[in-house]
């Protein structure tokens, strides 16, 4: 293993003033808690090089010391068997971290000490911090600290209650000694069967000669993972010829002497160190305690009456995603479309710059862009408040077991059902809400599936469509849509996971059940806003450059069309050229018309648009007019316009989570509660009843259903774009859209030409 300078010189420890703590331990262990406390908003959340894991690191003071605080991924063990272990593995081996603070859970110590037991062998400092010792404490559960340090050979172990910051400042002095004093004694060393350190000693001679070895990794620990059978490591001991033939040798002599793998004999021998380790520092009550959280998943956990309570739950998230949100998002479009615009027009006008090609790119270009990107904060900081809240609580591990055996069955992980219900809101925040899952392989599956949720911005096209061909019937074609997305994530699922990736172990369900506990606010708030942050860098950029190119499409006239910048209309613009070159793909699906394409192409940005663009096409085919003149404006009306929407946008927030019990009550039969109200209803949408006598010229019914489902299933918008290129990387990015857009033209042109041999065209 490599150390850093400063664990090998003695005099550089009162020089060097920045520090690297790392953070180790088991899921649902309360580490991610200590973490937020110990740096506040000091952190920063991104991905691993070369992994789809999540990288969270902060940064606090201490003692006149910079910290980088690196919370390492929740793993249970340091087994090469996922991207999580090698990647918690391996930042230890690096040497980067000055000290390593396990922490594990009081109230299931022997458990949580496996990890703490591997991470003991790889010989680094060490400090053993003993979360919620609170529930620990509500169990009767006594734990002698000194006792259990004194058995480790000097380790630390500090009690701690993160979310109420007990034991924080003992925590510090502890790293703080680590840091400043030189290298103590190495911590108490694991005892293994003896034909295992029989073997470990034969093969320490030969690794030790190989400083291509010794250099990365410790020597007793890198034989015991060769003879525990770790694949990356015994593909590296393959250039060594004389190390693995010993390593095979050993291997098979323990299995023929105590009739077990190694892998099993080793890490039995852990557990026995465990429970030695524990004999009369832990003392239990007679007979066991049920507690509180015993109870409750007596109905959570039950087979039959712990999915409709999960139903609820997931139900509760989607309304708050989907409807709570709301209010602030259409006052985010409001001060964007309204005041900021109102500011850039005359900002413009003042420099002389305004009614020209410059305004147009300001307005409808960057301003719409950067809109288009602030709409969707409101709904991801909802949703991730919700999601942070389940699993602050402790349910979003039993929502996990509950939802499991279904979820088996198309090869995947429990959790993955949280992603797909919140895509029927909104796509975006269905792509970040993956991040609850552990697996990388895992989470791009899901986020490759959350894209044929139907989202919210789609239903008003089926409800026009529905209106204008099938009125009182229409219902049934929304029925159909949600029913078709649904059936081809299935298939899609299916696709993946027995095909694409048929060698992927099956992800089984490990998972330690956290106590309940009430979610706590700064925990919550940390990494809503890190995350949101992280959107507006990283996707908004994304967003706001596919913005400015179809603005750039709409606005510049297509070469050979006649009119100029001012007086260019959808038709011959770029925008229309491009329509009319798409157009003949769609002949097969029933759909050939360049308007349909065209609203296509704009259904990209915003899958609202397609209503919005079918509208200009059929209804209004007038030039665009030269841009008049900023109004004169009054910046203390628009502030109090701001003022005043943003008042009126936290009301109407406050009655939609308000409803949301009578809109869940309402759902038994039979039950009509009315929704409360505190402000008059929204009026009634415009009439669109022109647009449907359009449409009815413009399309036939079956063309009409054909068009609907490739607007369920083709690509999605710009910001669900950017987002899956965040999350995924843009080559999967791509891998979905070709799919997607596959998938879509074959559905599409299936129901046409199907409908069309059954005599329904």
């Amino acid at each position: 293993m490599t150390l850093t300078p400063a664990r090998t010189d003695p005099t550089l420890y009162t020089k060097t003033r920045t520090f690297t703590v790392a953070l180790a331990g088991n899921p649902n262990c309360g580490k991610s808690t200590i973490f937020n406390v110990l740096t506040g908003a000091r952190q920063h959340v991104g991905n691993w090089p070369g992994k789809t894991v999540e990288k969270h690191e902060g940064f606090f003071r201490l003692a006149g010391h910079e910290v980088t605080l690196v919370d390492l991924p929740g793993t249970y063990s340091l087994s090469a068997f996922s991207a999580e272990e090698i990647v918690a593995r391996d930042f230890i081996l690096s040497g980067e971290a000055d000290v390593v603070v396990c922490v594990a859970d009081s109230a299931n110590l022997a458990r949580n000490l496996y990890l703490f037991i591997q991470i003991m062998e790889m010989g680094v400092p060490l400090i053993l911090g003993l979360s919620m010792a609170d529930v620990a404490e509500s169990r009767h559960i006594r734990i002698d600290h000194a006792r259990l340090s004194h058995r480790l050979g000097g380790v630390p172990v500090i009690p701690l209650v993160g979310h109420k910051a007990v034991g924080l400042d003992a925590l510090k002095a502890a790293m703080l000694q680590a840091i400043e004093q030189p290298p103590g004694p190495p911590p108490a060393q694991v005892r293994l069967a003896p034909v295992v350190e029989e073997a470990i000693e034969e093969l320490l001679p030969l690794i030790k000669r190989e400083t291509a070895l010794t250099y990365r990794y410790p020597a007793r620990w890198l034989a015991i993972k060769l003879l525990e059978e770790d694949d990356p490591l015994l593909a590296e001991a393959a250039a060594y010829p004389e190390l693995l033939a010993a390593v095979r040798a050993a291997q098979q002599r323990i299995q023929s002497t105590t009739g077990e793998e190694p892998h099993a004999l080793i890490a039995d021998s852990r557990y026995s160190f465990i429970a030695e380790l524990l004999r009369g520092v832990v003392s239990r009550p007679p007979g066991a305690h049920i507690t509180r959280s015993d109870r409750l998943d007596r109905i959570v956990t039950h087979h039959i009456w712990g999915v409709p309570v999960f139903l609820a739950v997931m139900w509760l998230i989607f309304q708050i995603t989907a409807n709570v949100s709301v209010p602030y998002i259409n006052w985010v479009d409001g001060v964007v479309s309204g005041p900021i615009t109102h500011w850039a027009r005359a900002l413009l006008g003042a420099l002389g710059l305004g009614g020209g090609w410059i305004e147009s790119l300001l307005v409808e270009g960057v301003i719409t862009g950067v809109g288009g990107v602030l709409v969707f904060v409101p709904v991801l900081a909802f949703l991730y408040l919700a999601i942070a809240a389940l699993e602050d609580s402790g349910y979003m591990a039993r929502a996990a077991f509950v939802m499991d055996r279904f979820m088996q069955k198309l090869g995947l992980h429990g959790k993955s059902f949280l992603p797909m219900l919140v895509g029927f809101g909104c796509n975006v925040p269905a792509i970040y809400a993956t991040r609850t899952l552990e697996n990388p392989i895992d989470r791009q599956i899901t986020g490759f599936l959350t894209t044929f949720m139907s989202c919210g911005a789609r239903l008003p096209i089926y409800v026009i469509f529905g209106s204008a061909f099938f009125g009182a019937s229409s219902g049934n074609l929304v029925f159909a849509m949600y029913a078709t997305g649904i059936i081809v994530a299935v298939l899609t699922s299916l696709l993946l996971t027995r095909v694409v990736f048929k060698n992927r172990p099956i992800p089984l369900f490990v998972m330690e059940l956290p106590p309940y506990r009430l979610p706590n606010l700064r925990n919550m708030a940390l990494p809503m806003w890190e995350r949101i942050c992280a959107f507006l860098r990283q996707a908004g950029t994304v967003i706001l450059a596919a913005s400015i190119f179809i603005w750039l499409l709409l606005a510049v006239p297509a070469p050979g069309a006649p009119g100029n910048f001012n007086a260019v209309t959808l038709e011959n613009s770029l925008f229309g050229a491009l329509s009319k070159l798409m157009a003949p793909i769609f002949a097969p699906a029933g759909f050939d018309n360049w308007g349909a394409s065209g609203a296509l192409v704009t259904g990209f940005v915003a899958k609202e648009a397609v209503i919005s663009t079918l509208s200009q096409l059929y209804l209004d085919e007038t030039p665009r007019p030269a841009a008049e003149a900023a109004a004169p404006l009054s910046l203390a009306d628009d502030v109090r316009f701001i003022a005043a929407s943003f008042a009126e946008a936290t009301v109407l927030t406050l009655q939609e989570a308000v409803n949301i019990l009578p809109r869940t009550v309402n759902l038994l039969p039979g039950v009509d509660i009315p929704p409360v109200q505190f402000v008059p209803a929204a009026a009634e949408g415009e009439d669109t009843s022109a647009l449907q006598a359009a449409l009815r010229h413009a399309f036939t019914p079956l063309a009409a259903v054909a068009f609907n489902i490739f607007v369920l299933l083709y690509i999605p918008c710009m910001a669900t774009t950017a987002a899956m290129r965040q999350e995924f990387g843009t080559r999967w990015t791509l891998y979905q859209m070709g799919y997607s857009l596959g998938v879509a033209w074959l559905v599409a042109t299936l129901v046409y030409q199907g409908g069309l041999l059954l005599g329904l065209g």
